[in-house]
């Protein structure tokens, strides 16, 4: 069925003659008239009474009725790819590592999708490593996480960094300092997120460096239950200023006094699909917008992973 001869029917139905339909579809009346000869042509029967006075044949008011929902289908549909073509709607996969996914996403996303409200949007929150594994095999499109080094099949492009902080129960030995040290917390418990994460990567290697492996630690998988497991008293950790603030009671958090360590995170998609495009392209210059604050000037280039 002639899609356009279609919609050109229920244009003359609804201005209530072929005349008007023309005018309003900007097409010449004969242009109009053959459409309808057209459509009448393939369904085998009369739709419109021919004469002076505008009428449906009885099969034209049947077909009238029981094909409006595929006009306003398709009119949705058009409507649909039209919005996906400037990036107005869409569908998107994005990944993200914590503390991100738990932090700063949730608003983000939020004030995001009342400004594109035809946007669906799935979050997959795991590692970089995993988050990597699936933007390979084409279940996601984009991730927020940190740099991982597996090859030249995907790009990152660092969008700002964030230092970690000593998270202290209050009632802990070592809350009253203003500041923390490694050399500090020898001999103290220290809690560490799981064996595949950045964070506890950086943070051993710190340990090892400066203490010697002379502390205790205790293996906690979310960084997102980390400060939980602070104010238990169950030990200090290492986390993001993001995890740290605002602060539970019973923890206090203290700014490492030495080395500074800090994480760097970025957008990471396939090499094969930068730049982004359509909705991922919207989504991805909104989080660059309000994740790239002005105190998070970043020194590293943007590199294929």
């Amino acid at each position: 069925m002639d899609l356009k001869a279609l919609k050109t029917f229920h244009r003359i139905v609804s201005l209530g003659g072929f005349n008007r339909a023309a005018e309003e579809l900007n097409y010449a009346q004969s242009t109009v008239t053959m459409q309808i000869k057209k459509l009448e042509a393939e369904l085998g029967i009369l739709l419109i009474e021919r004469g002076k006075l505008f009428q449906l044949t009885e099969a034209g008011r049947v077909f009238h009725q029981q094909s409006t929902h595929i006009v306003k289908d398709i009119e949705h549909l058009e409507a649909t790819m039209s919005d996906m073509l400037v990036g107005e709607a869409g569908n998107i996969r994005m990944g993200a590592v914590e503390p991100i996914a738990s932090c700063q996403l949730p608003g983000i996303l939020d004030r995001f999708l009342s400004k594109y409200p035809k946007i669906r949007i799935s979050v997959d929150i795991a590692n970089t490593a995993a988050l990597s594994e699936r933007l390979l095999k084409g279940e996601l499109d984009l991730a927020l996480c940190s740099r991982q080094d597996i090859g030249t099949a995907l790009y990152f492009e660092p969008l700002f960094s964030e230092d970690l902080v000593f998270l202290v129960p209050e009632r802990h030995p070592l809350a009253s300092n203003p500041t923390l040290s490694f050399e500090d917390i020898k001999h103290h418990r220290m809690l560490l997120t799981s064996k595949n994460c950045l964070y506890r990567k950086k943070i051993e290697i710190a340990l090892q460096e400066r203490c010697e492996n002379q502390v205790e630690t205790m293996e906690i998988s979310s960084m997102a239950a980390m400060k939980h497991y602070v104010e238990g008293g169950l030990g200090i950790a290492l986390v993001p200023k993001s995890i740290a603030s605002p602060q539970l009671s019973g923890t206090v958090a203290r700014k490492i006094n030495g080395t500074r360590i800090s994480i760097t995170f970025g957008m990471l998609c396939k090499a094969a699909d930068y730049p982004l495009k359509l909705a991922c392209a919207k989504l991805y210059q909104y989080l660059k917008q309000e994740l790239a604050g002005p105190g998070d000037t970043l020194d590293d280039d943007s590199s294929r992973s």
